[in-house]
């Protein structure tokens, strides 16, 4: 049975968001608010929790998974950019945006675009997930919360209990999110617009 925690949307109680990365170090599944949808989060070096979450949406990994970062300090170790391309990710984070990146071998293997090596990577502007991140100290492997059978990602925290609470370990209630995804931006040979979301893409020049 999955835990539920309610988070104040602007002002997250840092008991809850202690007690909710705990959960994550120990190999947990969470469902956490972001700035476009909920969404599914994980250690980044648990393959046993990354499994669930595929397992959970039906997928493999030619669906990018990404890195969910608290802000581009940790751009570097886990991608690589140029300076024009650092340039574009610092005027767009946070934001509802993933960008595709060619990963580095600080990323494990398994969580990769098998061909491509490619990983996506975000800073969300929503204060939970931020609380999280920085609580974890280091980025969380995460995608978004759309069931195999549905539509549209899931807003409700309650219905989202229901249907997974013998698939994941916490649901954090953080209020409405919406169900736009973010903008994908594909960063590894140019600057591609891979998916129009929620994000603006005239920054990008599109």
């Amino acid at each position: 049975m999955s835990q539920f925690f309610a988070i104040h949307p602007d002002n997250p109680q840092e008991r809850l968001i202690k007690q909710a990365v705990e959960i994550i170090k120990k190999g947990g599944v969470i469902v956490f608010p972001t700035d476009s949808c909920y969404a599914l989060g994980c250690h980044l070096g648990d393959k046993n929790a990354m499994e669930r979450i595929l397992a959970i949406r039906q997928i493999d990994l030619k669906h990018h998974l990404t890195l969910m970062c608290a802000d581009l300090s940790e751009l570097g170790t886990y991608a690589k950019v140029d300076n024009s391309q650092f340039r574009q990710l610092k005027a767009a984070t946070p934001g509802a945006y993933t960008f595709i990146l060619q990963a580095t071998k600080e990323v494990p293997n398994r969580t990769l675009h098998p061909k491509r090596k490619t990983i996506g990577l975000r800073v969300p502007d929503n204060a939970i997930a931020l609380a999280l991140l920085k609580e974890l100290g280091e980025p969380m492997l995460s995608c978004t919360l759309m069931l195999p059978e549905d539509d549209e990602p899931l807003t409700d925290p309650y219905e989202i209990r229901d249907r997974l609470e013998h698939s994941v370990d916490l649901v954090i209630d953080g209020g409405w999110c919406g169900t736009e995804p973010t903008t994908v931006i594909d960063m590894t040979d140019g600057t591609q617009l891979v998916r129009q979301g929620k994000g603006d893409v005239a920054l990008f020049g599109f």
